[in-house]
């Protein structure tokens, strides 16, 4: 019997969005093409499996904070150190890839030169470049990303992959198959676009302009291409 790929949901998108596309899960799922996709809503206090019994494990985005160890995130952390003593192949976004560097001993705050978010350029380095989460990738990605904080260091044993001005930790490898990628490779120029466009008066009182943030959007397979990877690696 195949094991599943779980999805740990430790968000939602905005609700009219999700009525509209559906939710982070969702357009994993659809990114991954693979069977026996399962969801917990760890947000919500549902309950994680053993890590044993799982093919592999998504830790989706959240517009909590890693810093305000809520009880379910810090549930969720021990978990993540448990799945990866296990073995098992793991790809964290956003809120997933700052838990799991907290967890593991690296350090997560605010991101010293403000929200990122947008289309934004990764550059990969010789690690990113050989590794198998980027193959058939070019050196620069174009990926969709929304975020306050960040990894302000790595836990011990990280391999970086790829950086940007805004955040020298953009992606990063433990072992051989668990990822960390601070971007949303599950969205597309239209999910990005929405954000932005609900953020427009946040973005302004921020002092970033949200109509050349509008403007930089473009359709990129860049973020699919990681997804198919992943589910490769499975």
């Amino acid at each position: 019997m195949t094991r599943p790929v779980l999805i740990v949901k430790t968000g939602s998108t905005m609700p009219h969005l999700a009525a509209e596309r559906g939710d982070y899960e969702d357009w994993i799922a659809d990114g991954l093409s693979v069977p026996d996709v399962r969801t917990v809503a760890v947000e919500a206090g549902e309950a994680l499996p053993d890590p044993e019994t799982l093919r592999g494990v998504v830790v989706t985005g959240s517009s909590a904070l890693v810093t305000d160890r809520l009880d379910w995130s810090e549930r969720t952390g021990a978990w993540l150190r448990a799945a990866v003593d296990a073995e098992i192949p793991m790809l964290c976004i956003c809120y997933g890839h700052q838990l799991l560097a907290d967890t593991l001993g690296g350090t997560v705050g605010a991101n010293r030169k403000g929200r990122e978010i947008g289309a934004i350029d990764v550059t990969l380095n010789e690690a990113g470049r050989a590794d198998p989460l980027f193959e058939g990738l070019p050196e620069t990605l174009r990926v969709s990303s929304s975020h306050r904080q960040q990894v302000l260091a790595l836990p011990e044993g990280a391999v970086a992959l790829g950086h940007n001005e805004m955040d020298p930790h953009q992606a990063y490898r433990l072992g051989a198959r668990v990822w960390g990628v601070q971007f949303h490779p599950e969205w597309d120029d239209g999910v990005i676009r929405a954000y932005l466009e609900a953020r427009r008066e946040v973005l302004r009182e921020e002092g970033l302009d949200p109509e050349a943030l509008l403007d930089r959007v473009a359709p990129s397979a860049h973020g699919e291409r990681i997804l198919e990877n992943f589910a490769r690696a499975l």
